[in-house]
């Protein structure tokens, strides 16, 4: 009688470890957003507020799968100048958040054949943004032209998202001195046209001049008349 309980307390068993195995083995779930991923490390919050000020946060989790982050932590912007971050125009601070932010996903051993410089958010100009990412079996060094560092741990990665600790904010001549936008030339004002001199005098004056030498009579006009008058009087006496 009391051994046909036993067949049935074996299967439940059974049926229970087969259903704590089988929830284990479950494909994981979507990867957490990046502001989620920094937020439970807990020391990167200045560059979280960078993220979501610049919109940053929205892109990477759109691009996802295939991003890799290199989050500095919250003492190294305390490193920075007093005021830098704060003196940034929007424009630098967009260009400061997608510096750090390459738009392929990186293991730690493809850093030793990557090809550098990377392209990062900020654009394809790697004069103005260079990132050289060189990896050495666990070893990362980071250059920018600027800044030297080293990627101090991985915060998290798996196949669609790799984030990254570095202990210096990545600084670019592209960041520091961003290229101001042309502007449209100022159109030049005409010219005032400066009056004509004519080196010619006047029509009036010659011909005031012409008109007093053509209608005018000579000085020794009179006195030619009187000779005349006395020559014809005398002639008339001596007749």
């Amino acid at each position: 009688m009391m051994k046909q309980p036993l067949p049935t307390f074996l299967l439940l068993l059974f049926l229970f470890i087969f259903c704590t195995k089988t929830s284990g083995q479950s494909s994981p779930s979507n990867p957490d957003d990046i502001t989620t991923v920094l937020g439970k490390a807990g020391k990167f919050s200045t560059f979280i507020e960078l993220l979501k000020s610049t919109q940053m946060d929205a892109q990477i989790n759109d691009e996802l799968p295939g991003i890799t982050v290199f989050a500095p932590t919250d003492s190294a912007f305390s490193e920075l100048k007093p005021g830098t971050l704060n003196s940034f125009s929007d424009q630098q601070k967009a260009a400061l958040a997608q510096f750090h932010v390459v738009p392929t996903f990186l293991t730690v051993s493809q850093f030793q054949t990557v090809s550098n410089p990377l392209h990062t958010e900020a654009g394809e100009n790697t004069a103005e943004f260079p990132l050289n990412v060189v990896g050495n079996g666990t070893n990362v060094n980071i250059t920018t032209g600027l800044v030297n560092t080293t990627v101090d741990s991985t915060v998290y990665t798996d196949s669609q998202l790799a984030v990254y600790e570095i202990p210096q904010v990545l600084l670019s001549r592209g960041i520091l001195s961003p290229q101001a936008p042309a502007s449209a030339p100022v159109p030049q004002k005409p010219k005032k046209a400066s009056p004509l001199i004519s080196d010619a005098p006047s029509t009036s004056t010659t011909s005031s001049v012409d008109s007093s030498e053509a209608t005018g009579l000579p000085h020794s006009a009179p006195i030619m008349v009187s000779i005349g008058v006395a020559v014809l009087a005398a002639l008339s006496l001596s007749q």
